[in-house]
């Protein structure tokens, strides 16, 4: 049975987290360490898991305006909008995609921002290119407001 789970601040499960945040890079941001993860869910403001059993198969990490978070992309929509919900990050394990669990967690975001009538912000990479996120956040109905070339990576930005 697959569990959606908004506790994902346990220690046992931080370091599967950070696994499969691993296992997605380049097309989710690497992480330093387990410590650094750890961080992260304290600064987010939502945060869900999707377990199968005690097996971490899938997760998101969103924060809210505000934040103390230094990303340069979190910072983009800091600029742009007074409220928002932004996806940090969100990785499902590969056997595991394709299965709707992706529309199952961002229902549940979508049902959490439309209490506060927050727009989702969020980014995706364009360079190297992550097509299957391009195309399923399209498919959600993000529209995309800007883009930013770094020198190692590119990405668009889209909120709903």
């Amino acid at each position: 049975m697959l569990v959606l789970s908004h506790d994902g601040n346990h220690d046992d499960r931080l370091q599967k987290i950070y696994d499969l945040n691993q296992a997605n890079t380049p097309e989710v941001g690497s992480l330093e360490s387990v410590d650094y993860l750890h961080k992260l869910i304290e600064l987010s403001a939502y945060n869900l898991l999707v377990l199968k059993g005690d097996e971490v198969i899938g997760f998101i990490i969103c924060m809210r305006e505000g934040s103390a978070y230094g990303s340069e992309n979190y910072k983009f929509f800091s600029r742009k909008l007074k409220k928002f919900l932004y996806v940090d990050r969100v990785a499902i394990e590969k056997n595991y995609r394709r299965e709707g669990l992706g529309k199952a967690i961002y229902d549940d975001i979508f049902n959490e921002a439309k209490i506060e009538n927050l727009p989702i912000a969020l980014e995706v990479n364009t360079e190297p290119v992550n097509q299957p996120s391009l195309n399923f956040h399209e498919k959600m109905g993000f529209d995309q407001i800007g883009a930013k070339e770094f020198a190692d990576h590119s990405v668009a930005y889209f909120i709903k």
